[in-house]
């Protein structure tokens, strides 16, 4: 008789996803439906791109069991310098986006420099790197605003993707939006059943079938949501594409590279690590230039988007990155989470914002939501490990 391994339903692994759902239901009742509007999904994705793309970054320095406090000043600095190129020195907007990714290279380096090589704690150097970033802003922007941006510079964050618009209803609908949706749906599909089929080949344990067939549904049903009420609306936002690209490459880093596996091994035991052959330095050094690198391409999307540069764009960022892994199921002493994780943790995070403001709660009053679920993702983390201990 063949016998079947299976695995109990991982709350971890879900609870994230249900909660998310759960949020949203909360004000989809609080706010009278208005978060789920075609054009508040639509503000909900723009608003949240630059957050989506600072946690992929900021997983791998979790992953590490460390944290970037820098990235926010990181965000502004980069912003602040494609926008004076532009503006005031007149110079292509590729130039100054180029500008600005250097920026944030040469910011992940410094990092990199003093965490991987003379062994500074990663909280000391980017706290040090937060101070210094918001100075050099306020000081090349002389504390004012820089703005407004052309239309060629603010298309990144700002823009949609062409669209092929036909009857529907009382509106249109944009068969891209269709189209991409249909796409995404029949690849989580295929990779749920290599998935299972992989886990058999090798004698994994595995899901039982109800799980599976009601996660694919769930996740499904996520998928066209969001894409039907964006066709319903405008199309694809140019930094949903950009976010896609971002989480897809990042996701494969991570799960099916070396690098990824170093990372890993890093945040699950740095002195095996080291004992192993892994050069621990190095992969420091990368992930918190890495981290720099898409801290200036937050930058740009923010610039873009808000059509100007401000000292004070990027304030608090540090937090919410760092917030989304954590809530997207990263382990506070590093080694455990994923991009996909930190994804949820940062729409989590945005649903909580934007619910939160169209019912007219203030910001101080977000902010006390916002540490409550921070500090309740860490406290169920460090909980659950001690029982399994």
């Amino acid at each position: 008789m063949e016998n079947k391994k299976t695995v109990n339903l991982d709350m971890k692994q879900y609870g994230m996803v249900i909660a998310l759902i759960a949020i949203f239901l909360l004000f989809y009742v609080l706010s009278g439906g208005k978060n789920a509007s075609a054009t508040n999904i639509n503000n909900l994705i723009m608003q949240n791109g630059y957050v989506v793309i600072l946690a992929v970054g900021m997983l791998l320095c979790v992953l590490t069991g460390n944290i970037d406090l820098g990235v926010g000043s990181v965000v502004a600095l980069s912003g602040a310098a494609a926008a004076i190129l532009t503006i005031d020195m007149k110079l292509p907007v590729p130039v100054a986006f180029l500008a600005a990714l250097a920026v944030g290279l040469i910011s992940g380096i410094f990092v990199g420099f003093f965490v991987a090589y003379l062994d500074i704690p990663p909280f000391v150097v980017t706290l040090a790197t937060m101070l210094m970033g918001r100075g050099l802003t306020y000081t090349i922007l002389k504390a004012q605003t820089k703005g407004p941006l052309q239309p060629d510079y603010t298309w990144v964050g700002a823009g949609f993707l062409p669209t092929i618009k036909v009857p529907f209803g009382n509106g249109t609908i944009d068969l891209i939006c269709i189209l991409v949706a249909t796409i995404a749906s029949i690849l989580l599909i295929l990779s749920e059943i290599k998935n299972i089929n992989t886990k058999k080949k090798y004698g994994f344990a595995t899901n039982p079938t109800w799980q599976v067939v009601l996660k694919i549904v769930v996740i499904l049903a996520i998928i066209w949501f969001f894409f039907f009420k964006i066709a319903t609306y405008n199309g694809i936002p140019y930094v949903l594409l950009l976010m896609g690209v971002l989480v897809g490459v990042y996701h494969f880093v991570t799960s099916k590279t070396v690098a990824g596996r170093q990372i890993y091994a890093l945040g699950g035991n740095a002195k095996a690590a080291r004992l192993s052959g892994i050069d621990t330095r190095k992969v420091f050094f990368w992930v918190y230039t890495n981290m720099g690198i898409l801290a200036a391409v937050a930058g740009i999307v923010l610039s873009a988007r808000n059509a100007s540069a401000t000292p004070k764009a990027g304030d608090g960022f540090e937090l919410d990155a760092i917030g989304s892994c954590y809530i997207g199921g990263a382990a506070a002493a590093g080694g455990v989470g994923t991009i996909m994780g930190a994804v949820v943790g940062a729409f989590i995070m945005g649903i909580l914002n934007n619910g939160m403001s169209l019912i007219g709660w203030s910001t101080d009053i977000q902010k006390v939501v916002k540490g409550i679920v921070l500090l309740g993702a860490v406290t169920v983390d460090v909980l659950s490990k001690r029982k399994k201990a």
